[in-house]
């Protein structure tokens, strides 16, 4: 299976919002917005006012799931609340389908995703998640992906929910 990946546009909006409303994807990514939400959310990164960069998951050129990159530094909340140095870039991500969980792929598209175009910026120097301390899958996703567990955490938005901090240097 080839991974690959490409920006997102205003014509995927549709298809991330339906992925957006999946169970196993409310799991971790806790989204469930109407339509318009989802396209206040993202079309300003699709237009370039956000610095967030915003990608579908391909495999073999079949979108399968998304994911995000942005510098840290640019979201002043959450670079306090994880406590990173500049140059510290964070990916979010989901794959689509549950099928596609759990066979490799997530470690497969995280690894290919931050050598190819989280760390293609010179100055970014490491890279962050913070997946649901319950999400033992995604867990083991980073760390085959090179990815080292650093510290637990309460976000103060959603104290119910404990995240881990993982991180990889470049």
């Amino acid at each position: 299976m080839t991974v690959g990946f490409r920006r997102l546009t205003e014509a995927d909006l549709p298809l991330l919002h339906e992925w957006l409303q999946r169970e196993h994807v409310q799991f971790s990514w806790r989204e469930r917005e109407s339509y318009d939400g989802v396209v206040r959310r993202y079309l300003p990164a699709i237009e370039g006012s956000d610095p967030t960069d915003l990608c579908l998951i391909l495999a073999d050129d079949r979108p399968v799931g998304f994911i995000q990159t942005y510098l840290v530094s640019d979201h002043a909340d959450y670079e306090r609340l994880v406590d990173v140095e500049a140059g510290v870039a964070g990916v979010d991500l989901f794959l689509a389908d549950p099928e596609l969980t759990g066979q490799g792929l997530g470690s497969t598209v995280i690894a290919q995703f931050v050598r190819d175009v989280v760390f293609a910026v010179s100055d970014t120097h490491a890279c962050i998640a913070d997946p649901d301390a319950e999400n033992q899958a995604s867990l083991r996703a980073f760390e085959k992906a090179g990815f080292v567990r650093m510290r637990d955490f309460v976000d103060p938005s959603d104290e119910s929910r404990l995240h881990t901090l993982v991180r990889i240097d470049r």
